[in-house]
């Protein structure tokens, strides 16, 4: 048994590693070719984001069973292709909590204080302490948008400023937040009775944009407002106006939508904005943690067998036979989750017909969970957690399986209920493609392997036409296109394979073209 660690790692993590007594070399800067060359020689592969694992590394591990990667995001591994190899694959979601709610508070306390503003005045040779006049946070209205683990750490320390916390997360069961001193209300509540407002929630298709131009509008026009969650969550453009003319009081950004932030960008003229570039996870403790935690948790898969943090499905659980369709599972998930928009969830039904119903579907379950869930609180839901976190949001699931599959040998069907609604979506697997094969009342057929436009309209000549003109005035490229209806001449549904990302003003033509305001963009691969 051998492990290689291809990136750099703290000396802490490298000591668990020698400790363990399993063979550890560590060798940094591996091109592709390179890494191919001697990994088939390791059970085990430790990186952080210099390393990209392609299928072509994957293939060449002949013996790796498990790819660990300390930090969050697996961007640069091929996880699909592990899965399907039955390689574990591994990160660490949990170590820079602490770290990214403690820059939140320091943004916070820099933005209440003027700190930047006065610390550069002082080495100009200024006195001008009546300029830096700054506000207490002692009896201040705090608002949380995304009341998740980061937002939670939050809470519990802005607790001990007297500081009064409101908070907006749809997902959030009341009375976890009611033990953090936060009370649960709307976005629109939070916006415009907040002092301060902090966001701590995922970069979703729901969540682009979510602070705009209406949205500072709604502040009040001495607010604060802070970002060390994602770029592309406020609009930058919007932001900039809203502190240029002074709709709110000031702002504190630790990311942005294209980093790092060019020189002349237009956010490095406003007097009213503190940026730092990406520190959130920049602390000593927490790139050390990653290295200490991704270090333990292979160790403890390779010689126990035990599993912690997996992204994807454990090796010797799943059924070869199931296989294509887990990423079916989760896109269905994603998808259905998307159409049902930012509405709480109460159920999530997921049911198994034909041949598969005869096997061990819990996989297929997880995955649809995962999908759902990616939507709700990123890209850290995996196999391991997925169920813990549904449960933790209050929704139920059930499953249920069905012999017969009159029309596809194998189907997978997932309902989600909000209230006293219900959206559906099923999808089978052929050709090896995971495929969308109906939504609610419609049956269709359309590959999962693009971004889809999903839109409702009257069963009328001329109006594909005019969608598919829309896009096409605005280089929207449509790689695939189904159609399904109810009756003829009644509603029906299209669905369109793009290339290209549709922004939110080009839905809105396409929802007055239809004549139906629910046209849905949905983001299945990124």
């Amino acid at each position: 048994m051998k492990l290689l660690v291809s990136d750099p790692l703290s000396e802490e993590g490298l000591k668990i590693l020698t400790v363990s007594g399993i063979p550890v070399d560590v060798r940094p800067g591996l091109n592709e070719d390179e890494l191919c060359n001697i990994i088939g020689e390791y059970d085990g592969l430790i990186i952080r984001s210099g390393t990209t694992v392609t299928k072509k590394v994957i293939d060449s591990g002949k013996k790796l069973r498990v790819i660990g990667r300390a930090g969050v995001g697996v961007d640069n591994v091929d996880v699909p292709y592990a899965t399907q190899k039955g390689i574990l694959v591994m990160n660490t979601p949990a170590a820079n909590i602490i770290s990214a709610a403690e820059h939140s508070l320091a943004m916070i306390m820099s933005l209440a204080r003027m700190i930047p503003w006065a610390h550069a005045s002082v080495h100009k040779g200024e006195w001008k302490r009546s300029k830096f006049t700054g506000i207490e946070l002692y009896g201040k209205t705090l608002g949380i948008i995304g009341v998740g683990r980061v937002g939670g750490e939050i809470a519990k320390r802005a607790r001990s400023f007297g500081m009064t916390m409101i908070g907006y997360d749809p997902y959030l069961p009341k009375d976890v937040a009611d033990d953090l001193s936060v009370r649960l209300t709307t976005l629109d509540d939070v916006l415009k009775n907040s002092d301060i407002m902090t966001i701590h929630t995922p970069l979703l298709p729901e969540t682009k944009n979510m602070i705009s131009m209406p949205q500072f509008k709604m502040m009040k026009k001495n607010a604060l407002l802070i970002n060390v969650a994602r770029g592309g969550i406020v609009n930058e453009d919007d932001l900039y106006e809203a502190l240029k003319n002074k709709v709110i009081a000031g702002a504190a950004f630790d990311v942005f939508v294209d980093e790092p932030l060019k020189e002349g960008s237009k956010l490095l003229d406003l007097d009213n904005l503190i940026t730092t570039p990406h520190l959130g996870a920049s602390t000593v403790e927490a790139q050390e943690k990653v290295s200490v935690d991704i270090a333990e948790n292979v160790i403890m898969y390779l010689r126990e067998n035990i599993i912690a943090n997996a992204i994807n499905a454990p090796r010797g659980q799943l059924d070869p036979s199931l296989a294509e369709y887990i990423p079916l599972a989760e896109r269905l998930g994603i998808c259905i989750h998307q159409m049902n928009g930012m509405r709480p969830i109460d159920k999530i039904d997921v049911t198994c017909s034909g041949e598969i119903a005869l096997k061990n579907t819990k996989t297929i379950t997880l995955s649809v969970l995962i999908g759902v869930m990616k939507n709700i609180v990123g890209d850290g839901v995996n196999m391991i957690n997925a169920e813990s976190i549904t449960k933790s949001k209050n929704i139920k699931v059930t499953e249920s399986k069905n012999e017969d599959s009159p029309v596809y040998s194998n189907m997978v069907t997932v309902t989600i209920t909000s209230g006293k609604d219900t959206r559906t979506v099923r999808g089978t697997v052929f050709a090896h493609t995971p495929r969308m094969i109906g939504m609610d009342n419609y049956c269709f057929e359309i590959p999962m392997n693009t971004n889809i436009l999903v839109a409702r309209y009257k069963d009328l000549p001329g109006i594909i036409g005019s969608v598919g003109k829309i896009l096409g005035e605005n280089g929207i490229n449509i790689g695939q296109m189904t159609v399904g209806r109810e009756t003829e001449k009644g509603m029906a549904i299209m669905l369109m394979g793009v290339d290209h990302d549709i922004p939110e003003n080009i839905i809105k033509k396409i929802s007055a073209a239809t004549g139906f305001d629910d046209t849905r963009y949905i983001k299945i691969v990124k």
